[in-house]
């Protein structure tokens, strides 16, 4: 059975594989199979309303099992930002250095432990016929004061995972995935997973 991750960026992509290897009777897909789909703008209010409508969107267009997500990275001392402008916060074609520096520039007079932040992922799962679930998954740190790690993606390298004292990206990539608020995000969708494989499988023996 076929399920789509919907999105085009290979990082992301790699990490929902790591993690999804337990349910390995899915085909995974992603949408680089499909060129000329259209992704549908992030237009939502919350983490959860993003993640809903791309998961939705693209499930009725490409009827197909969706899982999609939203998340980013909140500090509570600059009132939540970025939030669910993290992937644009330094402007639209940002790079994920220019939204890390300009938020180590923002942070620049703030000291611990007002320096906590945290990553929120929100996970929905869709298909054709509307909305199955939805899952919230958090991790929490501290924001360094420059760039740590060549590993990693987006804010990685500034965010120091509690109880490791290394960023996300001095940590391997198999401790990050087993810790990261998208494998938290991902264990409480798998349930629902594994249910759609053994109806799927029921179906198929009567």
């Amino acid at each position: 059975m076929e399920l789509v991750i919907a999105s085009r960026n290979i990082h992301k992509i790699r990490e929902f594989r790591s993690i999804l290897k337990k349910v390995s009777a899915f085909d995974l897909l992603s949408l680089n199979d499909f060129p000329q789909y259209v992704p549908i703008a992030e237009t939502g209010s919350s983490f959860e309303e993003n993640a809903i409508f791309k998961a939705m969107h693209a499930a009725q267009h490409l009827k197909r099992w969706v899982i999609a997500d939203d998340s980013g990275i909140v500090i509570p001392a600059l009132q939540g930002a970025p939030g669910i402008y993290s992937r644009r916060y330094a402007g639209e074609q940002a790079t994920d250095k220019e939204n890390r520096q300009k938020l180590l520039s923002e942070m620049r007079l703030i000291q611990e432990p007002h320096r906590h932040g945290y990553f929120e992922c929100w996970i929905a799962l869709a298909s054709a016929d509307g909305l199955k679930k939805t899952a919230r998954g958090i991790s929490e740190g501290m924001i360094t004061e420059k760039e740590r790690g060549n590993l990693g993606f987006g804010y990685d390298a500034i965010f120091v995972k509690h109880e490791y004292g290394k960023t996300f990206a001095e940590l391997e990539e198999e401790i990050k995935n087993r810790i990261s608020h998208r494998r938290k995000a991902l264990d409480k969708i798998l349930p629902a997973l594994e249910a759609i494989l053994q109806n799927d499988a029921d179906a198929l023996s009567c």
